[in-house]
C-alpha cells in the first residue's frame, strides 16, 4: 500500500498559492536569463525617467533584488495571506494585493517627487542641472532616475496592516523574541520603524521604506472603506 505525502502548497489557498509561484518564477528568470534586462523592463522606475514603463506599476511587485529579500517576502505571504484570504474571499484579497501593491508605489513615487523637488525647483529634471547643485545631490537624482523599486513588500505591508486590525490578539512568535506578542502591538511598532527609517535615510539605505508605508496605508484605507472589523 503506498501512501500519498500532501504538498505543503496543499492547504493554502489558491490566490495566495499562485502569487508565491509567480513571485518565483519572476526570480528564476532573473537568475537564468542575467544576460537580459529584467530588471530595467519590469522594475518600476520613476515617472520622469526614460526606462519607465506603464507595464512597471503591476511587475515591479513580482520583481526581487535578492534571495533574502523574497524569502521573506514569501514567508510573510505565506504567513499571513491564506488567513486573510479566507476572510476576504479570493476575487477580493487579490484586488487588496493588488491596490496596496500600486498604493505603496504611488507614495514612493510622491517622496521621490518631493526630493527631486527640492533639489531642482521641479519634478522632472532639467537638461542642465544648476551650478549650485551639490554632488550628494547629484547622486540623489541618479539614484531617483536610474534605482528601480522592485519588491512584493508594499503589498506584503498593507497585508501586515489588515491581519492587525482584523486580528489584533493574535500571538505572533518573533525571531530573536521568546514569548508570543500580539499583533496589535507587533504591526504599529514595524510601521513607526519604517516611518523612522524612511525619514532617516541612512548612507547605504536602498530600502524603499516610503513604499512599505504606502502599503500600509492604502491596507487601512480599504480595511476601512469595506468596513471589516475585528475578528474573533
Amino acid at each position: 500500500m503506498s501512501a500519498f505525502r500532501s504538498s505543503p502548497f496543499s492547504n493554502i489557498p489558491v490566490v495566495t498559492k499562485n502569487l508565491i509561484i509567480i513571485n518565483i518564477i519572476f526570480f528564476l528568470a532573473t537568475l537564468i536569463f542575467k544576460n537580459l534586462p529584467l530588471l530595467q523592463w519590469l522594475g518600476a522606475f520613476y515617472p520622469a525617467s526614460p526606462y519607465f514603463k506603464i507595464w512597471q506599476v503591476i511587475t515591479y511587485m513580482f520583481m526581487h533584488g535578492g534571495w533574502a529579500h523574497i524569502f521573506f517576502n514569501m514567508f510573510a505571504l505565506f504567513s499571513f495571506g491564506p488567513t486573510l484570504e479566507y476572510v476576504l474571499g479570493p476575487k477580493r484579497f487579490l484586488n487588496f494585493y493588488f491596490i496596496t501593491g500600486i498604493g505603496a508605489l504611488v507614495l514612493q513615487f510622491a517622496v521621490q517627487a518631493f526630493e527631486v523637488f527640492q533639489i531642482v525647483g521641479s519634478v522632472r529634471v532639467p537638461e542642465s542641472l544648476p551650478a549650485s547643485i551639490l554632488p550628494q545631490q547629484i547622486e540623489t537624482l541618479q539614484a531617483i532616475y536610474y534605482g528601480p523599486v522592485v519588491g512584493a513588500s508594499g503589498a506584503i505591508f498593507g497585508i501586515l496592516i489588515a491581519f492587525g486590525m482584523l486580528f489584533p490578539n493574535a500571538e505572533l512568535f518573533l525571531m530573536f523574541i521568546p514569548v508570543p506578542v500580539k499583533a496589535k502591538y507587533i504591526v504599529p511598532l514595524y510601521i513607526v520603524l519604517e516611518l523612522y527609517l524612511g525619514v532617516a535615510q541612512y548612507s547605504g539605505d536602498s530600502v524603499a521604506h516610503f513604499a512599505h508605508l504606502g502599503g500600509a496605508l492604502f491596507g487601512f484605507i480599504i480595511i476601512k472603506v469595506w468596513k471589516l472589523h475585528r475578528l474573533n
